[in-house]
């Protein structure tokens, strides 16, 4: 099945065409540039220089959230309307998933952090079983204090994944709470990821994804919604 999988959830804007878990192409770009310019654009030159066509593509994934309010809104707009004009389903995943899915490796707690701001990171936690990231816990935003309460649950090295790995070192590892960050190549959120967590979730209509938020916006909050 050939996959258009899409990610702009944080700073990093990525998109890639898979065919299952293989990885046919990724334009990544960590620019910050935003996404409303880049993400369609990276998408129609990456499908391009692989020689697809728009009706080639079977199903579009896309990071639904937690992430950047804005992010995250252009990513499930880009998705759905790709997929209305492709008419395929699309399959809004979980952020912090995808990003597990890229951190294979055995026997740590796989922790995917994103910077939230007001002193949180949206987290979740995975494990590496059978082939796949198995959760541990639903995704959330939690203050580091809180997550290095959690981790005393656990004992087992933490690796740490995503654009809050830095932040979260810091923190945990002056909690003496044993953990590593991942290589730059794989820390921030891809597409890749995208397109691997969507094997494991089920596609949709277009019309029923919806951005997966955590908490209110800003504005939102401002207005006492």
């Amino acid at each position: 099945m050939l996959i258009l999988a899409m990610e702009s959830s944080a700073k990093a804007a990525s998109v890639a065409v898979t065919d299952g878990s293989v990885l046919l192409g990724q334009y990544f770009q960590n620019s910050g540039l935003t996404h409303s310019k880049t993400l369609m654009a990276m998408t129609e030159s990456l499908l391009k220089n692989l020689g697809l066509q728009t009706s080639d593509i079977e199903l579009v994934a896309v990071a639904a959230g937690p992430g950047s309010f804005t992010g995250v809104r252009i990513g499930v707009a880009a998705a759905k309307g790709f997929a209305w004009g492709a008419d395929v389903p699309v399959c809004g995943v979980s952020t912090l998933e995808a990003m597990a899915c890229q951190a294979q490796e055995q026997g740590v707690l796989i922790c995917p952090v994103m910077d939230a701001r007001r002193d949180q990171v949206y987290n979740a936690l995975f494990e590496w079983q059978n082939g796949s990231p198995t959760r541990l816990c639903e995704d959330r935003a939690i203050s580091l204090s809180e997550l290095s309460s959690d981790f005393k649950n656990y004992e087992r090295q933490c690796l740490l994944i995503g654009d809050g790995a830095d932040i979260a070192y810091t923190h945990l590892h002056c909690e003496n709470i044993t953990v590593k960050v991942v290589g730059d190549l794989i820390k921030h959120q891809t597409a890749y990821g995208v397109a691997l967590a969507a094997a494991a979730n089920k596609p949709m209509n277009a019309a029923d994804l919806e951005p997966l938020y955590l908490r209110p916006s800003q504005a939102e909050r401002e207005s006492g919604r």
